[in-house]
């Protein structure tokens, strides 16, 4: 079927006159993909509708947060009752004391927590804390993995093993970027080479204990336990960015499925339920640090806003109950198997990598597991698979690099819809 999208052009014109790009993220312009985006009037469980009227089932999820899918009854309860109290006080409340204590109570290390607003401004200051801490300039980081938009952080690597990073944006000054050392992910020969080089210089390596900007890739068996012992080993500090991985794939932190041993984790999307949110928490004796107890400057108008923080609440409550987790499992499995069943049919080259419920399908490549395989897929391929799965009603990420989320509220029949449209376009292009 051919999906309508006047309504969706004619606001993609309207915005492109005053947003730059005409949207507020670059990914939600589909340039990787070929088309205008979609502008979407509302979501509902596991389905989103868009302003032609058009319904798909969602695997964007808002990349990450719709854990239990959209405008959950319960969740929308929680926010409107907060409304009616006011939307933000400039100053602390009881329930930003309980939503730091839940995540204490989940992650070992969040010995204490101090909530921001996204999930870059939590990694902006993890660095901070980290570089106060060890009195040290230097950062490495993994190719492929995305942190947020900060400067440290918004680093490519070099053209060889042991250059310096390159700044992957104008604007991002190059003397910044040089502190920041770019790993291959599951390389830790790479990151020894680092340390070795630069004794004493590096405060911290800061990795996605499961990759899911590069697509869904998973950590190699060991890496970030032996990861965390080199990090250790030479004084510095390991970060782990849980801003994805945070409560989706256990009622807690993803590193501990990894026997990961992070200094500080950072966290966002589920925490806030779907509202703009970001945390940093780790060891006592690091957090203090931030002022107003020690020396690291951090504030926020907005960190620790009351809409956000119900929204989380409420949403860590639902997920907290027994057979969350198993559920999610099951829905990602089932949609895994019938991808590559469907891969199989077509004979296509590629792979499906997954995660509970995170997972990719690649495309022309039949292994994924760090940066540079993943950019062997066919984007050309992904693009094209992307038109016929949303002609068939199915909202994909748009882009071969990013992650498909699924959530609580996508039944066995949106999943076999899913698996049947999968089958259909694998066939078509």
């Amino acid at each position: 079927m051919k999906i309508a999208k006047k309504n969706s052009a004619a606001l993609f014109d309207r915005a492109a006159k005053k947003i730059p790009g005409a949207v507020n993220s670059p990914v939600r312009a589909w340039k990787a993909v070929g088309l205008i985006p979609s502008f979407i009037a509302r979501g509902d469980g596991a389905n989103l509708f868009d302003e032609d009227g058009n319904r798909f089932i969602d695997y964007v999820g808002a990349y990450g947060p719709a854990i239990l899918g959209h405008a959950h009854p319960a969740v929308v309860a929680a926010i409107e009752d907060q409304a009616r109290r006011g939307f933000s006080y400039g100053a602390p409340t009881a329930i930003e004391v309980e939503l730091a204590e839940r995540i204490s109570a989940a992650i070992p290390v969040a010995e204490k927590v101090r909530l921001v607003s996204s999930g870059t401004e939590a990694g902006m200051t993890a660095l901070r804390i980290a570089r106060a801490a060890t009195g040290r300039p230097g950062i490495i980081k993994f190719d492929g993995c995305y942190h947020g938009h900060s400067d440290s952080l918004l680093v490519r690597a070099g053209s060889g093993v042991m250059t310096l990073g390159v700044p992957d944006s104008a604007g991002v000054p190059e003397a910044l970027a040089a502190l920041t050392r770019v790993a291959p992910y599951n390389s830790l020969a790479a990151v020894e080479r680092y340390f070795a080089a630069e004794p004493g210089k590096i405060a911290a390596v800061i990795v996605e204990p499961l990759a899911a900007n590069m697509g869904v890739v998973p950590p190699a068996p060991g890496f970030l336990k032996q990861l965390s012992a080199i990090v250790h080993r030479h004084g510095a500090l390991l970060i782990c960015d849980e801003v994805i991985t945070g409560f989706r794939l256990r009622y807690g932190a993803a590193y501990e499925l990894y026997d990961a041993d992070p200094d500080l984790v950072m966290l966002g999307k589920i925490i806030g339920g779907g509202l703009p949110v970001g945390a940093i928490a780790g060891r006592a004796g690091l957090m203090d640090l931030l002022a107003p107890v020690g020396p690291v400057y951090q504030a926020g108008t907005l960190s620790g806003n009351p809409l956000s923080v119900r929204a989380g609440l409420e949403t860590l409550t639902l997920l907290a109950q027994a057979g969350t987790y198993e559920r999610l499992e099951a829905a990602g499995a089932r949609l895994e198997a019938g991808m590559r069943v469907a891969l199989g049919a077509a004979r296509r080259s590629g792979c499906v990598n997954r995660a509970g419920s995170l997972l990719t399908i690649f495309l022309g490549v039949n292994k994924v597991t760090d940066a540079e395989s993943a950019r062997t897929a066919d984007t050309a391929a992904f693009a094209r698979f992307f038109h016929a799965m949303f002609e068939r009603g199915i909202n994909l990420p748009p882009a071969q690099f990013e992650a498909m989320f699924l959530s609580l509220a996508h039944s066995d029949a949106d999943i076999d819809a899913t698996i049947a449209a999968v089958q259909e376009s694998l066939a078509a292009v």
